[in-house]
Order: structure tokens, then sequence, then C-alpha cells
């Protein structure tokens, strides 16, 4: 699914609702005005190996959920201050998050709103937190939100937790067909 104008809560729906996600993914909680999800996933590659390819994000992004539909025309600056953005076919841009915090190897931490949140009046912070595991990395995606969302954060927050469980795997899927043996 693209993101189009315009940009409605409905955009997000059924859809996103049918996407895999990881296992142990779930909304850690929700309310009217907020909603706090967690998913974590672990991967057979270092954290340095997972924290350069979180700056890769155009290359396991999902391109379904995008605003120009070709999640190549993503890019995430990883620095305090860095851009999660997208450039646009009539010449345009999205700026989908600013990076605010960058420990390599550890936790990359942003701020904004996602996909058809940045319609309402919220304030969201994603962080990527990095652990070896025996296994490889541990990689646990939290995003929480607040603010107002029309119709109510609650209602919304299966289908962004359903999205950005798809993204997780996707970069866990992206870091697996990378990886060096």
């Amino acid at each position: 699914m693209r993101f189009t104008a315009p940009f409605g809560l409905a955009t997000i729906g059924g859809a996103a609702l049918a996407a895999a996600a990881p296992a142990d993914a779930e909304v850690v909680s929700a309310s009217a005005g907020a909603f706090e999800i967690s998913r974590s996933v672990t991967v057979p590659v270092t954290p340095d190996a997972a924290y350069g390819a979180l700056g890769h994000v155009g290359r396991w992004w999902s391109s379904a959920h995008s605003y120009s539909g070709n999640a190549a025309n993503m890019t995430l600056d990883l620095h305090a201050g860095g851009c999660f953005c997208e450039k646009l076919a009539d010449g345009g841009s999205i700026e989908h998050m600013r990076v605010i915090a960058v420990r390599p190897g550890r936790l990359l931490r942003l701020s904004g709103a996602l996909g058809p949140l940045q319609a309402e009046a919220v304030a969201g912070v994603m962080s990527w937190t990095l652990a070896a595991d025996p296994a490889g990395v541990r990689i646990v995606q939290t995003y929480s939100v607040s603010g107002h969302v029309r119709g109510g954060a609650d209602k919304i927050a299966p289908a962004v937790d359903q999205v950005m469980g798809e993204q997780l795997q996707r970069l866990a899927d992206y870091l697996r067909a990378t990886r060096t043996p």
C-alpha cells in the first residue's frame, strides 16, 4: 500500500493488518491519546552489522509503506540531526523522522510521526536497540506515540504494530541475506 494524499488514517488500515510480523511483536499499551509498540528479533550478525544496515533503509524497507512507492528513494543519515527522508518523483520530499540519538552498534533513536500519523497532532519516538546475543544480535524496536489521533490512538495501534513488525522482519531478512559466513 502506498501512502498517498489525502494522508488519512484509513490509508494504513486493512492491508496493513495482513502483514507478517515477528512472533514477539506486541502493542505494549494503548489509549485514546497514546500507544507503545515493541518487538524484537535475533539475527546471526554482529551488532555493528545490524547498525550499519539501519542506514541502508532503502534496501530493506517495504516499498508498499512509502509515499513514492519505491523504498530506494528512502535514506537514513546515522548521526544526531540526521534525516529519515524520502524523495518524491515530482521533486518533493518527506521527512519521516529525525535522528535524535546515535550509539553505533548499540542504539538508534528517532523522533517523528510515520505515515498517516504525520497528519495528526502527535509526537513519536522510535528506538532500535542492539545487543550482542549468543546467536548474533538481538534487535529491539519500540515506537511510542502520544497526542491527538482522530478516532483514537488505540484504534490505529494494531495497524502501526503490523506495519512496523513487517519492517523489522524485512531488516532481519536483509541482514540474513547479506551476511558473510
